[in-house]
Order: structure tokens, then sequence, then C-alpha cells
């Protein structure tokens, strides 16, 4: 017999933020908890304490659904198979609240001592929607309320994830109504005492402050309406913590900080900020020391605003600081914005791209605006932000910022030099891995290494795939650079003897390759090619082109024109959009589409046409979101591609045949036929490919890959 339907789930959608779910979700979620007794990750309390939270954000009805199915962890399952289909948002923000919980675990698992700002960074890289974080938040802030209740050691816990975590990310978001919250309980059962030092230092309770500053707001309005001067007016008294870090950061007792009750007054424009000022000086006695001109003499970072501090109502001290709204948007989202100096975080251009769209995404909620115009936003976000950054583990649980690409080889020179030099092998997750394998944010990477050793040469091929960051590139070229030009001179010949001998131009004539390039001499070519500065390939593809011309016919041979050019390289702009022209076009970072496969745009805002493969996840997103910013677009007019012999030599064995055609498959090249000869003594097949290709940079990287193929003993074009 069926349980009844829970309790917590019937208070859960009895909740005024629940009615924003749809009604079908909200009818299959009644369903399913009437399936059985449902047990829950939290208490009754915290669930609906998450709820109200995301309410007073103004959550859309996704983000309220996934909060919903997150604190039930028996629903998802119940729901039915075509769930994730109907729900692909609400999905996506599942997997982002599991996703968090690797966050969660790394700090245990370090007794709260790992790096906070990698531990965000790695935060907001896994979670594939952004609307997870306020879900996290408005979680942490229930539980931090009903902590009180939880053993010392898990509630010390708990309060060190939200000051390294939680907070801090509330703080950059301009989330100020948990924020302050966040941190003053954090503080409260980190450090006891302190806390409740300061708040008998306190002449007044926060709800008496707060009424004070609601006052104090009121007669400022009213005195820049006699004024005629329009002009908007915040305010807040000073959290505990916030006194304490300043009272820290400053070195001064309580008695001298002058804006524990501070209010801002933001006008239109420059001429408005010194009339402001006039008033609140004519309103209340200023105090002389404490005026500030930010914007005569704006601080290093850019920073521009008045500061004064004045005797308000009552004879307290208040500060107020007044700016243009212009001034206010760059000390809150530009290089002015106060978090970066007071958490001390470094420079990362897509963080705070990041960061800045984020707080857009919540101001939009926040003002009401249409659920078109969010979408809309959510869709740019995503379409214009693709991550360009992974953050990866080191043995230790350490968080790495690497260049997206990345490889284990990257992260080795990333830790050290000599780690990168004598690196020779990795394991990603606990599996090993080839040093080309592309690192994912999460990963956890060890590296294998020998006592002695030095860099390779072939980690300079850029064909090869070992090294994405340029940093990690010129470490290796600079080791190289120190031996003498006669060992460089013979390396690069062994490497380019290799790459001629694949393409059956072993021993053929530098000459044309010398001139293409203006270099003066083989020895020349050769060093270019052992320090990384020329792939072998690219001299393969000049000395095959140079072939190509000279058995061109003789009628064509005798006329005055030069030879055909090399056919350039497909750029990612040679699409063709239906019904459209003179349009920018992109190929989308997140799924890459190459030349042949089929592909789709999608319109973004200031950024032209992004193309994508049909099956791409970000793609699905943003069409289900804005399906008539979906263009049909095709590849634009190209060749055929060249037609070219390839020979392979290898030991007879099972799956080699389906080795090697899996393997020209994954390289986009296409097989023409196939001819297998067995040799004598019947333990060697030689097989005969006829392959097209795109170009011979391909065909180089091909020949590589099939070479290093098990029982591969040759691979070459015959």
């Amino acid at each position: 017999m069926n349980a009844p339907v829970s309790s917590p789930l019937n208070a859960l959608l009895a909740l005024p933020a629940a009615a924003v779910v749809g009604a079908p979700l909200r009818q299959r979620l009644a369903a399913a908890g009437a399936a059985a007794e449902l047990a829950t990750r939290d208490t009754p309390d915290i669930a609906k304490a998450t709820l109200e939270a995301l309410a007073l954000l103004g959550a859309d009805g996704d983000t309220v659904a996934a909060a919903i199915l997150h604190a039930f962890p028996a629903l998802p399952g119940r729901l039915g198979p075509a769930f994730e289909h109907e729900h692909a948002a609400v999905a996506a923000l599942l997997d982002g609240q599991r996703a968090a919980e690797q966050v969660w675990a790394l700090h245990a698992e370090h007794g709260g001592k790992a790096g906070g700002e990698g531990l965000r960074r790695l935060l907001l890289a896994i979670v594939r929607d952004l609307r997870v974080v306020p879900i996290l938040l408005a979680r942490q802030l229930a539980r931090m309320r009903a902590a009180d209740k939880l053993p010392e050691d898990q509630r010390r816990e708990l309060a060190s994830l939200t000051r390294d975590i939680h907070a801090p990310l509330a703080n950059r978001l301009g989330i100020w109504q948990l924020k302050w919250e966040l941190e003053d309980l954090a503080f409260r059962y980190l450090e006891p005492a302190t806390y409740q030092q300061i708040a008998r230092l306190l002449d007044e309770k926060r709800g008496d402050r707060e009424r004070y500053i609601e006052h104090v707001k009121r007669t400022l309005r009213g005195a820049m309406a006699e004024q005629g001067l329009q002009a908007e007016v915040a305010g807040r008294p000073k959290h505990i913590y916030s006194i304490w870090k300043k009272m820290q950061r400053k070195g001064v007792p309580i008695g001298e900080l002058y804006d524990l009750r501070a209010v801002r007054v933001l006008v239109d424009d420059l001429g408005g900020c010194y009339t402001a000022l006039g008033v609140v000086h004519a309103t209340w006695t200023p105090i002389p020391s404490e005026f500030d001109d930010y914007i005569a003499r704006p601080k290093r970072n850019d920073y521009r605003s008045l500061h004064t501090a004045v005797l308000g109502p009552q004879g307290k001290t208040l500060e107020v600081q007044i700016r243009t709204h212009e001034m206010h948007r760059q000390a809150e989202l530009g290089v002015a914005a106060h978090w970066k100096y007071k958490e001390g975080s470094g420079g990362d251009a897509a963080f705070d791209r990041k960061i800045a769209w984020m707080r857009r995404l919540l101001e939009s909620h926040g003002d009401g605006a249409r659920d078109g115009e969010d979408a809309s936003l959510s869709g740019e976000f995503d379409t214009e932000l693709v991550e360009d950054r992974v953050y990866v583990l080191t043995p230790k649980g350490e968080v790495l910022d690497l260049t997206a690409g990345a490889t284990p080889l990257d992260f080795a020179y990333h830790v050290h030099t000599e780690v990168g030099h004598r690196c020779r092998g990795a394991k990603v997750n606990g599996r090993i891995v080839p040093l080309d394998h592309k690192l994912h944010s999460g990963d956890r990477v060890e590296i294998m290494v020998a006592k002695t050793g030095e860099p390779r040469r072939d980690w300079l091929v850029a064909a090869n795939g070992f090294l994405a960051s340029p940093r990690s590139r010129e470490k290796v070229r600079n080791w190289f650079n120190k031996l003498d030009r006669a060992r460089n001179e013979h390396a690069g010949r062994e490497l380019l003897d290799k790459e001629l001998r694949r393409l059956g131009l072993l021993g053929a004539d530098l000459a044309p390759a010398r001139d293409k390039l203006h270099l003066g001499s083989d020895g020349e070519l050769y060093v270019q090619v052992a320090l990384g500065d020329l792939g072998p390939h690219q001299v393969g593809r000049i000395l095959l082109e140079h072939e190509r011309a000279a058995s061109a016919p003789a009628v064509a041979a005798s006329t005055t024109a030069a030879p055909a050019a090399p056919r350039a390289p497909r750029k990612a702009s040679d699409f063709t959009v239906e019904g459209v022209g003179n349009l920018l076009v992109q190929i989308a970072r997140c799924c890459q589409p190459v030349p042949g496969e089929p592909i789709v745009g999608y319109l973004t805002r200031g950024r032209g046409v992004s193309v994508h493969r049909p099956t791409c996840a970000s793609f699905q997103r943003l069409a289900a979101a804005q399906p008539q910013r979906v263009l049909p677009v095709e590849w634009g007019r190209q060749g055929s591609g060249y037609e070219v012999d390839v020979e392979v030599l290898a030991l007879d064995r099972k799956w080699l045949l389906k080795e090697v055609t899996n393997l020209i498959a994954q390289g986009n090249a296409h097989v023409g036929s196939i001819h297998s000869d067995h040799e004598r003594n019947g333990a060697r097949v030689r097989l005969r490919l006829r392959l097209s290709v795109a170009d011979y940079g391909q065909l180089s990287t091909l020949l590589g890959k099939l070479s290093a193929l098990p029982g591969v003993e040759q691979a070459h074009r015959s």
C-alpha cells in the first residue's frame, strides 16, 4: 500500500514561491510524492527558508522547481523518462547543484584550508547554468540560520564553507540581501567571542540602526527635492563582520569608524554630485577631516565618488557617498569594483565578465524584467561567455587555472618547469592518459616524472597537440635554445626527414621551402623545425604544392602565369547564411564544428552568427529559449579535397582494419578504396588506401596517428 503524500512535499508546494512552477510540473511533483514517503536532504524548515530566499531574489519557475527537486532526491527518477527532454533547463540546474557538491567535498577534504578563490572559480566553471548560484546561496543561508542546532564541529565546518565560498560569491554578485547575513552568521560561529564583543560595542540593535537609516533617507530625499535635484538615495547600517574587517584593515577602534551608518546618493551628472554635496552639508554638520574628493582625484583603480561624514540626526556619525549612475556602474562592475581590492583577487578578464553578466541577469529579475528579456540575457551569456579557462586539481586538491584545451603536459609546466621537462606520463582522475589528453574543469591530475629527463622535440609540433599554453611552449623552446646549433640542426633534420618519409618526399630538394620561408640555408630551416617555430608538416605542404605545380600539363607550364597558389585554409567566415548577407559569422568554441559536419547558426547580440553542431548542448539550450534566433547555415563553397594514396605496413592482428578506418573517420578524412596484401610469411599486412583529405596539414596529422597505432611499423604517402 502506498504511503500518503509526504507532509514536507505538501508544505513546499503550498508555499507562495512554488506558485511560479508550471502547473504540469507541479502536478507531477504531487503525483510522485504520493508514491512513497520521501526523504529530504534538509529539514522542511530549511527547504521552506530556501524557497523564501529565492522568492526574495525574484527567482524564475525553473530555478524554484530545481530547488524543490534537489531537496527531494527521490523525485527526479519518478517524473518519467521524458523529464529531461521536457524540462532541459531544470535538469541543467539539478546537474549544477550536484556538481557543486564536488566543491563542498574539496573544501571539507582540506579542513577548510583549500584556496577559496580557486574553489569559487571552479564552482562557476563546472555549472552549466549560473542560475544555480542563487539556489546555492539561498540554501546555505537557510542552513546557517539553523546551524545553532548542529554539533560544534559541524557548525564550524558549515560556517567555514560559507565564509570561503558563499559569502564572497554573494558579495561579487551584489546580492546584498544575502551577503551581509551570510558573513555575519559565519563570523558568529567561527569567532564567537569577537562577534559578541563588537555587538556589545554597538550602541543600537540592528533593527534600530535600520530604522535610523530609513529616517535619514527620507530626510535626504526631501532636502534634494526642495533643491530640484533628481537623486536616488540608498543606505544600510554596516553589519558586524564588515565592522570587524574595517577595524582590522585600518587598525583603529570602533569609535574611529565613521561609516557604521552610511547612505549613497546617485545623481545624473557631474554637476549634480557637487550640488548634492552642498545639500548634505547644509542639512547636517560635516566632519572636516572626513571629506575625500575621488572625482577630482580618482583612486588608482579609477574609482570616482565624493565621500563625506556628517553628524546626522541625534548627533550620530553618518557617511554619505555621492556619485553619478555611471560612476556607480564602474564601481560595482568595472575595474574599480570594491570586492577586487577587498579580497585581493588577481585579474581574470573572462571571470570578471562572467560575474558582470551574472549580476545583470539578477538585476533583470529584480527589476521585474519580462520572461523574454531574461531568456535573451541568459542566451547571450551562454553564447558570448564560453569558458576559455579550465580549473583542474592537483593531487592535494589545490585548484590550478589553465588555458582552455590544456593538457597534462601544460599542467606539469604550470606546476614547475622541471616537472614539465621530466614529465613522462599522467593520470587524470586516477586513470592513465596520454600527454595530449584535453583536461576539463574538475579533473584531478597527477604527473609521473623521471628522476632525470628533458623535453621532447615533438612537444613543440603544434599538430601533435601536446601543448596548448604559449607559456609552456616557450619553456620547452628555451630549453632547446640553450643547445648548440649543431645539435639543433641534427634534431631538426631528423624531424623533417620523418615527415618527408611519410609523404614520400624523402631526399626532395628543400629550395622551394627555403625560398617561400625566406631562409638562407637548409641549416636555418632545420633549426626552425627543431625549435618549433616551423612545423614539419608546413615544409611538407610547401614541397607537395611545388610538386603538384611542376607535374601540371605542359600547356599550363608554358604560360606566363605564375603557378596556382596553395588553397588557403578554411576560415571561420567561410559560410553561407540563408537570407542574410554581410554578417559576421564565427565558429562556436563550445562544439567547434569542422568543414563537412552538419551545422546550424544562432544569431547573437553584437557578435553576429555563432555556428554550432546541431547536437551541441549549448545550442540546444539557446534554441529552446529563443527559437527565432536560429538560422540555417551551410559551409561555403569549397574544393572537393585532395586525393592521396597512403600505405600502411603493420603486424596482422584482429581489429587492425577497424582501428585504421575509425581513426581516419575521426580525422574527418574519407576513404575511397582499400586493398590489403599479406607478406609471404603472413605475419604482416600491407594496406593501400586512397583517401580524400582537406589539406596537407590534415594528411600529416593523420599519418602521425596511423603510425602510433599498435603494431603499425610504417604509415606513409605512396
